[in-house]
This record gives structure tokens, sequence and C-alpha cells, in this order.
């Protein structure tokens, strides 16, 4: 049996982190010793190792719990449910990097417009273009870099 302490040493987190998990209702200490202290088993240290590595690859907490509900209950599951789970994340994680790709399109897009010199913000590119639409900043990309005062550099 471990203590909270022991249990959360054991994985390098916090007991808090534990606590957390509790009070989500993803781990639960299997007993109480009698002066309180939450104990736990091997089990309980398994159910953690699944949770931290379904954390590490990118599970939220709700789906780890959709997860863990499927890994107790294996022998009247699919394992199209599991699949289901790993596919509808990994869509989730691709249209997040489409979105960040964007992001860092736009952001070199704006970088490109400005000199980056020391002349007064005043007629700055990259504040004009966040001034104008969006699709301003991305049709600016193909630009030549243009100093301040209007002169290509």
């Amino acid at each position: 049996m471990y203590r909270i302490g022991e249990l959360a040493a054991l994985y390098d987190i916090k007991a808090d982190t534990l606590r957390f998990y509790e009070k989500h209702g993803l781990l639960s200490p299997s007993s109480r010793s009698d002066s309180g202290y939450r104990l736990y088993n091997q089990d309980d240290s398994e159910r953690l190792k699944f949770i931290l590595r379904a954390k590490a690859v990118g599970f939220s907490l709700n789906d780890i719990a959709d997860l863990l509900s499927i890994e107790v209950d294996k022998s009247n599951r699919a394992c199209a449910e599991v699949k289901g789970l790993v596919d509808t994340k990994l869509e989730q994680v691709e249209a997040k990097l489409a979105e960040l790709q964007h992001f860092a399109t736009s952001l070199k897009s704006l970088s490109n417009t400005c000199c980056g010199g020391p002349d007064s913000a005043e007629h700055c590119s990259i504040l004009e273009a966040l001034e104008s639409s969006e699709q301003h900043i991305i049709a600016k990309k193909e630009q030549h870099h243009f100093s301040h005062s209007g002169h290509k550099d």
C-alpha cells in the first residue's frame, strides 16, 4: 500500500495531482488508514500510470474518464469505441496544428512586412495590417519589405 505522497513520488508528480484526479473521479484511494491517510494499492498505481500515459498523448480529463470506463469493462466494450476516441482526438490535434500553422504563416507575413527599424511606429506596417482585416494580413505576405517611410528596403 502507498500513501498519497509515496504514490506521487513514484510517478514524479505532486500529491495535489492525485487529489485533483480524485476530485474529478479518475482515481480513488483503495482505503484510508485509521488516521485518515489515503492508501493506494498496486491496482491504483496501474490506474494512475494509465491516466498519466493518456494525458501524455493529449487526452483531456473527460477523454480519460471515457477511456477508463472502457478499461474497467473491456469484455463488454468494443475496440471500435477506443479507436473512435483516438480518431476524434487525432482530428482535434490535426485541426489545432492547422490553426497553429495558419497563425505561424500570418505572423511570418506580418514580420516580413516590417523593416523593424528604429523609426517611429506611426507608419508601422504591422500595426497598419492589424488595424485592417485578416485577409489584408495574409495578402501582404507576398509583398517585399518596406521601411516606415514607404521606401523599399
